[in-house]
């Protein structure tokens, strides 16, 4: 087996499960985690300085010839949790079922987001290996907690900012390498996020006396909260084509049939729509050209013969870039159009800025889209509809990304937070050819 694919298959075994309750967190899984990377990564680790940062994440500082505008590539070390029954293969045995272009790589971390983690510490290994120097400094940001919290990067930016470090290009984990994204277009596209979506969590709760559930009020707690839930699904939020869809749009126009490709070249007129179609098109289509809400959560009584005191559900808001928390909590606010349920913001932070989709930092991952990937992938830029550790950098940086350099099906993709994650070999093994020409251009 390939010695990249060994050491890859190594550090998927460690499992850095984060938990939302730290206290649950195993960290000294993490403290082996790191070790196994020094072991396994000697020539980055004799070169690059690593500093521990909010205790488990790690920042390596690679020096270059010059300290102005450096590059960050992000990842993080933990992965979510899993339920072991519902895999097929063992998610922390890293099996491989399968022989040369058929190999795939079974393990939870396979992509999110090991998958780019690994692949970089295998460039930067190789690179130094053959006595690369960067033309600018390069950090590497592994965050120890981006599935839950996100304090490590968090700390990070902190660090960075009082060093008076202001990167010229960050690059997360973000879109992939796809097919068939966009409808109607049929080569594949890498879908490099611009931006990413606000996220917010409300709480809807509507009260009663209590009592007995043998003598029922008229209208108790949770029939008035269903209502208001009901109310919420059937007036979603307006669809529109905000700015970074628009420029994915317009950008793959030239690669779309008729008549779509008259339409994406004039939004101005038909992006209102390009929009509504969009929106009916599928849960990615819908959620890239509106704010979504969503219940997730609903707890009542304490008891199956006892009213509920009090009714609540969690619902999960992804703001659209123009979207705010204050303008979605108003919104919903009015759309529940009940004194009685009461909307309370648990937290939530505004969609990210927007970076450019032109420019040398935005050419020079094209740049190595084309070299490494394919030179028939479009890149394209796009709306990164989860939340990344990247949205901390922002604060630092005017060039923040998201890609992660792996061509994956809609199957691979479904399964990111779900059972049976996996990746191709060959296909990881590509990322790391991504990574090699980025840093060479850096």
């Amino acid at each position: 087996m390939n010695p990249s694919v060994d050491r890859f298959r190594e550090l998927l075994r460690i499992p850095t499960v984060s938990h939302a309750d730290e206290s649950e967190t195993d960290w000294a899984v993490f403290d082996d985690f790191a070790a196994a990377m020094e072991r396994l990564y000697p020539a980055l680790h004799e070169t690059l300085t690593r500093e521990r940062v909010d205790g488990h994440s790690l920042l390596f500082h690679w020096v270059g010839a010059r300290s102005d505008d450096p590059l960050v590539l992000m990842a993080h070390l933990d992965v979510v949790p899993v339920v072991p029954d519902d895999w097929e293969h063992d998610p922390f045995a890293a099996e491989i079922v399968g022989d040369g272009e058929d190999a795939v790589l079974h393990a939870r971390g396979a992509i999110d987001d090991k998958g780019s983690l690994v692949a970089v510490l295998e460039a930067v290994e190789q690179l130094v290996a053959e006595g690369f120097t960067p033309a600018r400094d390069v950090y590497l940001s592994f965050g120890h907690n981006e599935e839950t919290a996100g304090g490590g990067a968090q700390a990070i930016v902190a660090l960075l900012r009082e060093r008076g470090v202001r990167p010229g290009l960050v690059l997360d984990e973000g879109g992939a390498v796809v097919d068939g994204a966009i409808p109607g277009v049929v080569v594949p596209t890498a879908m490099v996020g611009v931006a990413e979506r606000g996220v917010m969590t409300l709480h809807l709760t509507a009260r009663e006396g209590g009592g007995h559930a043998s003598t029922p009020p008229s209208y108790p707690a949770t029939a008035r909260l269903a209502r208001a839930i009901d109310r919420l699904h059937r007036h979603p939020f307006p669809t529109r084509l905000a700015p970074p869809v628009r420029a994915m749009l317009s950008t793959v126009a030239p690669h779309a049939p008729q008549p779509l490709r008259a339409l994406f070249r004039s939004l101005a007129v038909t992006g209102p729509l390009v929009a509504g179609v969009l929106s009916r098109l599928g849960p990615e289509m819908n959620a890239s050209v509106r704010t979504t809400a969503v219940t997730t959560r609903l707890r009542g009584a304490p008891g199956d013969n006892v009213l509920a005191t009090s009714a609540t559900a969690t619902v999960n808001i992804r703001l659209l870039t123009g979207d705010t928390v204050a303008g979605a909590t108003e919104r919903v606010r009015r759309v529940v159009a009940d004194p009685a349920v009461e909307v309370t913001l648990a937290h939530g932070s505004d969609p990210s800025p927007v970076s450019p989709w032109h420019g040398d930092a935005w050419r020079r991952i094209a740049s190595a889209v084309a070299a490494s990937l394919g030179g028939d992938v479009v890149t394209l830029p796009y709306l990164q509809l989860g939340a990344s550790d990247s949205r901390w950098f922002t604060a630092i940086s005017d060039h923040v990304y998201r890609f992660t350099p792996f061509h994956l099906t809609r199957a691979e993709r479904d399964a990111l937070h779900a059972h049976d994650e996996r990746i191709r070999v060959e296909v990881w093994l590509r990322g790391i050819g991504f990574y090699r020409e980025l840093l060479s251009a850096s």
